[in-house]
Order: structure tokens, then sequence, then C-alpha cells
């Protein structure tokens, strides 16, 4: 069974990792995400991301991989990426072959799923940091560490006899080694120059508030809302007299420009919101937060009264002209 097509996607290098990367930081990700519905059918998706940016991304209905940056092949030259992507062809072929051969060694059942992540991030005047993980069913059950493949904590036991095998092989052991100490780093570095304006821009975010009142309490919900920004870290907390508040941070959810949005909700009372306020950092501020003060203005319950003080207008604005103009045409039989 050959191990080396199975690991040529780390030549890309596509990485993929499951903690957010700290502000700054650009690391090289990939994730590949296979199916195995049975012995005869498998589907293989997968991406790249540099930092919170999808910058490659392929699919199991073809055998090239499409650039989402103008600048996503950093410095490699045409013949360096067509090499890739032939290696890629490659992988392509044999990976969903020999994970069958595996299934067969241990005996699992199908269906199942099966995730391949690995790495690289570099630091200015430090060892690139690099890794593989393997996961089966969403599980971590190994991944490559120093100079061969090991077993993740609490992994099934039937990894041992793949890992028997893959380590056995140590021409692979080597290829693997070479790929996360040389060529990943490298990659890397290339797209880091490559895509610099982009990677380095600030965009500044844009924020409200909005509130209303909880249904069967006399709380408030109130919402800080942050909008528009890049990059990806940002920060929201409420604050009265100096202390921030217990509020409930929602997850950062992509804008479709490429920016980002979050929210921040607070629960409180609504005889105690008098003074509250929401301050916003991001890198493109500075030391100059966005400081947004509740001023109770900003409830639904002002905005239902106000709504409805309008609608009566209209009503009977409608019911006037309709009075006017039936008595106009009486006027006339």
């Amino acid at each position: 069974m050959g191990r080396l097509p199975l690991l040529l996607l780390w030549g890309l290098p596509h990485i993929w990792g499951s903690s957010e990367a700290p502000p700054g930081a650009f690391p090289l990700r990939c994730l590949q995400i296979s199916s195995f519905g049975n012995s005869s059918w498998s589907r293989t998706d997968g991406s790249t991301w540099l930092g919170e940016m999808r910058i490659h991304t392929w699919s199991h209905d073809s055998d090239t991989i499409r650039f989402l940056r103008p600048w996503a092949r950093g410095r490699f030259t045409d013949k360096q990426w067509e090499r890739l992507q032939q290696l890629f062809r490659v992988y392509r072929s044999s990976f969903s072959r020999d994970v069958q051969e595996f299934v067969k060694l241990v005996q699992t059942d199908y269906p199942f799923e099966i995730q391949l992540a690995g790495g690289c991030e570099v630091h200015p005047g430090s060892t690139p940091e690099s890794f593989i993980h393997v996961a089966f069913q969403g599980s971590d059950i190994m991944g490559f560490r120093g100079t061969a493949w090991v077993a993740a904590p609490d992994a099934p036991q039937w990894v041992g006899k793949i890992l028997q095998v893959l380590n056995h092989d140590l021409g692979t052991r080597a290829t693997v080694q070479w790929l996360l100490n040389e060529t990943c780093p490298q990659f890397t570095r290339g797209i880091l120059e490559a895509g610099k304006s982009e990677l380095e821009k600030q965009v500044k975010p844009e924020a409200w508030l909005t509130g209303a009142p909880i249904p069967g309490s006399d709380h408030l919900l109130l919402v800080c809302h942050v909008s528009g920004f890049y990059p990806k870290p940002a920060w929201a907390m409420w604050m009265l007299g100096g202390q921030e508040q217990p509020a409930q941070q929602g997850d950062m959810l992509p804008n479709t420009d490429g920016t980002w949005y979050l929210r921040v909700t607070l629960d409180v009372a609504a005889g105690q919101a008098a003074g509250l306020t929401c301050h916003v950092k991001h890198s493109s501020l500075g030391d100059q937060d966005i400081i947004l003060h509740w001023e109770g203005r900003h409830t639904s319950t002002a905005g239902t009264v106000l709504g409805l003080l309008v609608l009566l207008l209209l009503i009977g604005g409608g019911l006037a002209f309709w009075l006017r103009n039936r008595c106009f045409y009486q006027d006339l039989l």
C-alpha cells in the first residue's frame, strides 16, 4: 500500500487548526473532510485558511485547487504550482483506496468520516511551529510528532494497528518531516509577503445600541452591536461606573464584504440601566475606544408606541380621504 500519496496533501501545504489564532498571527491552516458511505462511495472536500481568511478551496468534483485571492500562490512559480497540482491529483486518486484498506485492517463499520488537519505558523527569529492531526468521527485519533506518528489521548485500540503500518514506512516519515519543517514554512513566508497589503489592512468598526423589554419581567435586554471591522479580533463590554458588567458575547459572524460582526447582550433591571456604557476595542482604533452611552431612548417599546401613532395617523387620514370622496360622489349622483 502506498503511503506517500496519502501525505502529499501537505506539500501544498493545506493547513487547518482548531484554535483561533492570536491577534497579528497568520497561521496557514487546512481542513480536509472525507466521508465514506460504503466500500465504493466516498467524498472529499477541503480548504486553506491564512489566519481567518480562506485563500484556497477544492472540492470532490474537481482535481484543481481554486485560488480565492490573487496572491494565494505566494512566491511559488508556475512550474512549482503545476508540480503541486499533479501531486494533488495523485493524492486524490489514492486517498480513498488507502483508507479502505485500513478499514479492512481494523474492521470498522461504514459510514464514517475522517478529518485531516495540519499546518504551520512562522515567527520572526524563532523556529516555525508545525503539526498534523487525524480525526475519526470528529475525535482525534493520531498525529505526527517529531519523527513519528503517535496515538492521540483516548484513541481507540485499533489505532495502534494503523500506527504500526505508518511508522514502518521510514521513507514517508522522512517526507512528512521535510514537508512540515521546510516546505510549509517556506510557502507560508511567501504567502505572507505576497498578501501583506491585504493582511495588514485595518477597517474601523461601526457600533450602535438597541434594547427591548424582556416579556414577563421588569428587565431590559440591551445589545451592543459592532460591525464592519477587520481584522477579526474585537472586544465589546458593558460598563457601569468603571466596572465591567456580566454580559453575553455572541460569536463573531462574517459580513458579505469580508468584515466581521459582533454583538454583546446584557440583561439588566429597567431601573438600573441608567449610566450604562458599551466600550468597543479594535486594533484599527488604537487607544481611542468607541464608547456608547445607554440613555433609555432605544427600547423597542418606544419604537412600538411611535409606530402605533404613525399607523393611527395614516388610518385617520385614509378614513378622512374616503369620507370626503364618498360625499363628492354622492353629490354627483
